[in-house]
């Protein structure tokens, strides 16, 4: 019997209005913000080990493919966590201080 490849395959889906890894819950964000900084596939699949190499690459072609949309999805969800932190900074001010002061010093210690 022979094998018949796939010819059209997807690797990303929207999922609640955000974008997913197709069978994973691994976000489409997560895999693109590692390639902007320039991590390469093969060290995005080691951070995700759920993922293939094959979804890797999938997922940057996609945004590729898609590049303008997702950014600007991206930049919208950006937003909105500015407004959550925002938020959070006003209501806790002694806490938001603490974790700031928390991680200033995690930072210090690398």
């Amino acid at each position: 019997m022979a094998v018949v490849p796939v010819l059209n395959k997807q690797y990303v889906e929207q999922y609640e209005g955000s974008y997913r890894i197709v069978g994973s819950r691994i976000s489409l964000d997560s895999v693109v913000y590692q390639f902007l900084i320039g991590t390469p596939p093969e060290e995005i699949v080691e951070n995700f080990p759920l993922l293939t190499i094959e979804q890797v690459y999938g997922a940057i072609a996609f945004y590729l493919g898609n590049r303008e949309a997702i950014d600007s999805y991206l930049k919208e969800g950006e937003a909105e966590f500015e407004e959550v932190r925002q938020s959070f900074r006003k209501k806790n001010p002694l806490l938001y201080q603490k974790l700031v002061e928390s991680q200033a010093k995690r930072q210090s210690e690398i």
